[in-house]
């Protein structure tokens, strides 16, 4: 890694009883309690970067409820992958320059205060947090259960969650008013009674004309645009599009497990890892509280999230749900190319405003190139080697948004043009294995894969995904996310009623969709290596699979079948849809329960040659 790691140990830490005993090795807090246990954190963290050799230690917490609060907390400046980059962040566990150390929660509930981060784990080795729960008392999320609709007035009556921490500003927009920030709110994610999404409706806007307290916590609510479309006993989760902090942040760590943890809620996303390898999720959940849990959300982003990571993540066990984006994300980050240099150095830049700051490459990388415009690679491909990176904008490459890269081969001459070539760290790319876990009543898509190293997806169930189930993109245009999929087995999957609404990338319930503004006039295609079998889709609607730019894909021995849950609506109503495909086979899949497919109307097929799909 760059930072050199640490290491540093105690000379013995002793497991704390259940009867709370104040000892140098516990957070200094009573459980159970409302006192301040950031301090004791501190104190903790400092006894672990102590430590004098590196024998693995265990720090158990006694099980009870622990609460946190900025004020006393660390404080530090992070620059977070897909995050917005305020700074500086409160930080609870700040576990940094550490090795071979577990945090065993023994089945405690850690509540957070305020805006912070609740763990974060830097330029470490061996990290294990294990049997614990993370939440926030008052999120940044509010919550409207309809109570009354009136069509002729266009009033809408609601009972607000949390109670007490909401204000209406001289604008008439709805605040929420946290531990320390406010929080305007403008669009929400509407929530059947039984937690379902509602049918097609994606991001609704929360545009009221005017809004008035009628009781305590109880707003009366005019002009509201989507009043015709609100029903009694919704819930209406209400947001900004304000990312600040993941609930677990992760960079430049390596060997790091998460066994049963879960977190019901954080103002970014659930986990955010960068830069960082070898990294296994058993039983970490991101969800509700159970069936008496009075909220409907979760997350404000994705659950999981891994930009730029190696060796092999994986994600088994869990419970992703309520979220208001993706289970699982996994990608790395093109910059794009600014100035040509000379023959060997350019200099590049991060694009999206959500994505800079952190660590992009070190010398010794293999990267190659990309023109954007129509998402080919550059050469057969050319790959080369970082010889040196250094940031243009800062003195270091810490908060840099633009680098000057000096390579060891000489670059091909048509990389010259600024503005039109991406570079992609091929280094920095993971193995993923994703299995056994459920998602369920979340927004948007539910796992996205975009790494040419081999991806298994299997055993999963997805349930209600509001948009598609499963995405492998690609985009150096507008979110700037590599990359090129080569070896993918999506395998033993049940997949119930995904596509209840559109967002981007969803064509279909599994969405293969890079973004390729010049798509007609692409000659190399962009993914590749592609197996979905043994699957079972229940659908309500026809679109099945969907492919743009790919050589080879095999979908076998999967099961569709039909059911009534809703109306269909989407526009693609073909089940197989391909745009500029070829080696694409279809194979021994059974259609039932009244899911009608007949090869010669039901599969759609564009810029491509007539052998390009075979059907047995």
């Amino acid at each position: 890694m760059r930072k050199k790691i640490s290491f540093l140990l105690i000379a013995s830490l002793l497991l704390v009883s259940c009867t709370f005993k104040p000892s140098p090795f516990s957070l200094g807090v009573k459980p159970n309690t409302r006192d301040d246990a950031s301090p004791g954190t501190i104190k903790l963290v400092e006894q672990l970067q102590a430590r004098t050799d590196t024998a693995h230690v265990t720090v158990a917490i006694p099980k009870g409820e622990y609460h946190f609060y900025p004020d006393s907390a660390f404080s530090r400046e992070y620059y977070v992958s897909n995050h917005d980059q305020d700074n500086p962040k409160a930080v609870a566990f700040a576990l940094e320059n550490l090795q071979n150390v577990t945090i065993n929660g023994q089945g405690s509930e850690f509540i957070f205060h305020g805006r912070m981060i609740p763990f974060s784990i830097l330029n470490s080795h061996n990290i294990t947090l294990k049997n614990f729960s993370v939440d926030f008392e008052i999120p940044a999320f509010r919550q409207l259960t309809i109570l009354s609709v009136n069509l002729e007035s266009g009033e809408v009556e609601a009972e607000i969650y949390p109670p007490g921490h909401h204000r209406i500003d001289h604008g008439n927009r709805l605040i929420a008013v946290g531990e320390g920030y406010e929080n305007p709110l403008f669009v929400s994610m509407g929530f059947r009674e039984d937690r379902r999404l509602t049918y097609r409706r994606g991001d609704i806007s929360f545009d009221a004309q005017k809004m008035e307290a009628i009781g305590e916590d109880r707003l009366k609510i005019t002009g509201w645009s989507q009043t015709a479309q609100v029903n009694v006993g919704e819930r209406y989760a209400l947001r900004s599009y304000h990312r600040p902090t993941p609930g677990i942040f992760m960079s430049e760590s390596s060997q790091v497990t998460l066994e049963n943890v879960t977190l019901h809620y954080a103002e970014g996303m659930g986990l955010l890892a960068q830069m960082s390898e070898e990294i296994t999720l058993d039983g970490f959940n991101v969800c509700l509280r159970g069936e008496g849990d009075p909220r409907y959300f979760t997350a404000q982003a994705d659950a999981t999230h891994f930009s730029a990571c190696k060796g092999i993540i994986l994600s088994k066990n869990g419970l992703y749900e309520g979220m208001a984006d993706d289970a699982i994300n996994v990608h790395g980050t093109y910059l794009r190319v600014t100035q040509r240099v000379d023959d060997h150095t350019l200099q590049a830049r991060y694009m999206h405003p959500q994505a800079w700051g952190f660590l992009w490459g070190e010398p010794g990388d293999s990267v190659q190139f990309v023109e954007s415009e129509k998402m080919e690679l550059v050469g057969d491909p050319f790959i080369t080697t970082i010889q040196t990176i250094k940031a243009i904008d800062k003195p270091t490459e810490f908060g840099a948004k633009e680098f000057e890269i000096t390579f060891v081969d000489m670059l091909p001459e048509e990389i010259v043009e600024t503005g039109k070539y991406g570079i992609e760290n091929l280094t920095w790319t993971p193995e993923v294995v994703f299995t056994d876990n459920i998602i369920r009543n979340n927004r948007a898509r539910g796992a996205l894969f975009s790494t040419p190293k081999r991806v298994v997806c299997e055993n999963n169930l997805f349930d209600h995904t509001h948009g598609t189930a499963i995405l492998l993109c690609g985009d150096c245009n507008g979110w700037y996310e590599t990359g090129a999929c080569r070896d993918v087995q999506i395998r033993n999957n049940t997949f119930v009623n995904a596509l209840t609404a559109t967002y981007q990338f969803t064509n279909a319930v599994i969405s293969i969709y890079p973004e390729i503004p010049n798509l007609q006039e692409q000659q190399k295609f962009f993914h590749s290596g592609i197996v979905i079998e043994n699957n079972r889709f229940d659908m309500f609607d026809r679109p099945l699979v969907y492919a743009k730019s790919t050589d080879g894909l095999l979908f076998r021995d999967n099961i569709v079948a039909a059911n009534s849950e809703f109306e269909p609506f989407h526009w693609n109503s073909h089940p197989l849809f391909f745009e500029k495909v070829t080696n694409v086979t279809i194979e021994n899949n059974t259609f039932e329960g009244g899911f009608p497919f007949d090869p010669e109307k039901d599969i759609r097929t564009e810029l491509s040659s007539p052998d390009a799909v075979t059907v047995k």
